[in-house]
């Protein structure tokens, strides 16, 4: 059975580049995009209607465009397959869907500020959880996932707009804002921030 197109499975979404007519034509990803129903976390149901969320909130802020065309690229791609992760094993490593959906876009760009955001958007949140549980930051945890982050603002502006779809939890975003700041890894005024 013949896959939706992008648009049907993103509602609104448009293509506004050459890499996003791409990757939103490869049937991998508009699999990926088909896939989901409401759970914690996505009460919007698919990976589709949880990118065109995160799209509207992002036409919704003046963002440049240096920042807003890698900010949709990374919501079009990292979630699309979640589909894939094989239930049975660990969600870890190569079967989180975060390192399925970095392999994936690795075949359109090879900028490491888009690839590793992509891969890295799900630890801030890990990191998190963990501290709440044993009442401490696992410091080489986070240090490993910085050394991996060529562009501390841009991956701090896609876990804000990931975080910003209903059903999350804001705490760990502004946590993890103050932890990069406390670390001087972000500038006290977000320059790439619009108002």
């Amino acid at each position: 059975m013949p896959l939706p197109d992008a648009a049907e499975l993103v509602p609104g979404f448009v293509p506004e580049t050459e890499l996003e007519r791409a990757i939103t034509e490869d049937p991998e990803l508009l699999a990926g995009l088909a896939w989901g129903k409401p759970r914690g976390g996505h009460p919007e149901g698919s990976v589709g209607a949880h990118v065109a969320d995160l799209l509207a909130t992002l036409d919704s802020k003046a963002y440049a465009d240096e920042t807003r065309s890698p900010l949709r690229f990374v919501a079009l791609v990292h979630d699309g397959f979640k589909y894939r992760v094989r239930e049975w094993l660990p969600k870890t490593g190569a079967n989180h869907h975060a390192a399925r959906a970095r392999r994936f876009a690795e075949r359109f760009t090879g900028d490491e500020r888009l690839l590793a955001t992509i891969e890295q958007h799900d630890r801030p949140y890990a990191l998190w959880r963990k501290m709440q549980r044993r009442g401490k930051l696992d410091e080489d945890r986070f240090d490993e996932m910085m050394r991996r982050v060529p562009d501390p603002e841009l991956f701090v502006l896609f876990i804000e707009l990931d975080g910003s779809s209903e059903g999350k939890n804001p705490e760990p975003i502004r946590w993890f804002r103050d932890e990069l700041r406390r670390r001087s890894l972000l500038d006290r005024s977000s320059v790439r921030h619009p108002p």
